[in-house]
């Protein structure tokens, strides 16, 4: 028997062969026990042929049945919900459904409370979709929803050839009502890896990925990009969805004139970036230029996941880095700094550090005034785009141009505000950028004035605030700066060269170096 309860060994079960209208009328009785057995061998009778389907319905056990789905004791539930599925199967019983009131009673019943797969209730449920009144067959998959989460509902779905079902309905146009519902199904289906092989080995996977470039339904197809972002963060996954090619598929969705699926879009990119692989098929099924394109949005939200997803394709990718550079990347990318959001300004920051590793992106970032869009956000109270913002600096600085753009435009002083920061990546990219500003005299001059030598200092006598940029930030300052040097230390070091004379100003007492 495919139950997993037992049954109970008094009384034996009911036969109907003979008195089949004596146990429909058992389904009234007041005994649990007797309902059981009833409901029992209803279901088993119901099972073996049609004409016992129709036997039963002329009976009227469909409406009997379907009154005691929700009752409380468990072997009448579990019969009952059993029984009523096998009989909806006939055409004949599903015109009588339109009569009776049970959708609230299945709704209820199959809720996340019920064991739903120790009363075997998933082929029940399939069975549903079958039928030919579509909102019977919304109801199973609004029903198989919640309860396919679950890994023993998802082993039954698999035995019951339940994906087939539902890609079956994906891939029937008359059922286009019933889209978005299935790949709701399917996406809860999707994070689990053992199902995910299942439907990549059947072709499942395919004819899904088929129906997300071809499908009309706004909707669907922004449930489909969100399921995918959803199987996605396991690794094992992606590796499935790369093999398939679902980059073609999430680029072509990044050009649908609608910003929920192009967000959605944006934000599947983001987690297939994991995959290394990934990053150069979006490169080469063109995703960069649509990504760059989204950047000068009307919509906050897409430009916000547009630029996620390039942090995480350039990310230690230098071709990636180069292609948004190629795409004319970086004028909307230095503006988005400008912008409100804490997530566009960050996930553009990033953007911008990591082209800014090639020379001939990091003078066109710089063209475009990025030292001085970078001061709002080293003065944000986000840590995250605090940190973001320093790395900018630091990726920067290492021109002289770039310097003296930001201490003309006020950036040094957020800067070494940021120095006193509790957060530790955010101290540590601050003292990061004040490194790399150091190394002109005008700069470094101009950060001692505003305090970053002494912070620097009390940063390094801390071992838990120290790092590793906190020591080599005072030593630039200092090596940068002769005439303090030597005033705080009493000697100068052979790279230390004075061009314009020097002022000693003699030994300062009761430093700190």
């Amino acid at each position: 028997s495919p139950l997993s309860h037992p049954h109970s060994p008094c009384p034996p079960p009911l036969q109907l062969s003979k008195n089949v209208h004596t146990v429909v009328l058992l389904l009234e009785s007041p005994e649990d026990d007797i309902l059981s057995k009833a409901c029992e061998a209803i279901y088993r009778f119901a099972e073996k042929a049609d004409e016992n389907k129709i036997t039963l319905l002329g009976l009227g056990a469909v409406p009997l049945l379907a009154k005691l789905i929700p009752h409380t004791e468990k072997q009448v539930h579990m019969y009952a919900t059993m029984a009523f599925g096998v009989m909806s199967t006939h055409i004949e019983v599903r015109k009588v459904l339109k009569k009776v009131d049970f959708l609230t009673s299945i709704i209820a019943c199959l809720g996340p409370e019920a064991a739903i797969c120790e009363l075997n209730g998933v082929p029940p449920i399939l069975e549903l979709l079958k039928s030919e009144y579509p909102v019977i067959q919304q109801l199973a998959l609004q029903t198989l929803t919640p309860i396919v989460i679950d890994p023993d509902c998802r082993i039954q779905l698999r035995q019951n050839k339940g994906l087939e079902s539902i890609l079956q309905v994906l891939e029937t146009p008359d059922f286009t009502d019933l889209h978005v519902e299935a790949l709701t199904v399917l996406a809860n289906c999707l994070e689990d890896v053992e199902t995910m092989q299942v439907i990549r080995e059947t072709g499942g996977l395919e004819k899904f990925l088929t129906f997300v470039t071809t499908s009309t339904l706004p909707e669907a197809q922004k449930r489909a990009a969100k399921a995918i972002t959803a199987s996605a963060r396991n690794c094992e996954n992606r590796k499935f969805f790369h093999e398939q090619g679902v980059e073609k598929a999430l680029v072509n969705l990044l050009g649908v004139n609608n910003d929920g699926i192009k967000i959605a879009a944006c934000q599947a990119v983001s987690v297939m970036c994991e995959l290394s692989s990934s990053k150069e098929a979006f490169k080469k099924e063109l995703g960069i230029p649509q990504l760059v394109r989204l950047l000068v949005s009307d919509n906050e939200d897409v430009k916000e996941a547009a630029a996620l997803a390039l942090a995480n394709l350039t990310t230690a990718n230098p071709t990636n880095a180069t292609a948004v550079f190629e795409a004319d990347g970086v004028e909307p990318l230095v503006k988005l700094l400008t912008e409100s959001g804490d997530g566009a300004v960050a996930n553009a920051a990033t953007v911008l550090t990591n082209m800014a590793l090639q020379e001939s992106s990091r003078s066109s970032i710089q063209y475009y005034g990025a030292m001085t869009a970078i001061v709002e956000p080293l003065k944000s109270t986000n840590t995250v785009v605090q940190s973001k913002a320093a790395q900018v600096v630091a990726a920067l600085a290492c021109d002289a141009d770039a310097r003296t753009q930001l201490r003309t435009s006020g950036g040094l002083e957020p800067l070494v505000k940021l120095l006193h920061s509790n957060h530790d990546e955010v101290r540590r990219n601050a003292c990061w950028a004040v490194l790399v500003c150091g190394k002109d005299e005008p700069t470094a001059i101009e950060l001692c004035k505003l305090g970053a030598l002494e912070i620097l200092q009390e940063i390094n006598l801390s071992t838990s605030r120290q790092n590793s940029f906190s020591e080599a930030a005072v030593n630039k300052l200092l090596d940068s700066n002769p005439t303090l040097k030597y005033a705080l230390t009493g000697y100068l070091s052979s790279n230390n060269i004075i061009t314009d004379g020097f002022y000693d100003l003699g030994q300062v007492e009761d430093t700190l170096i």
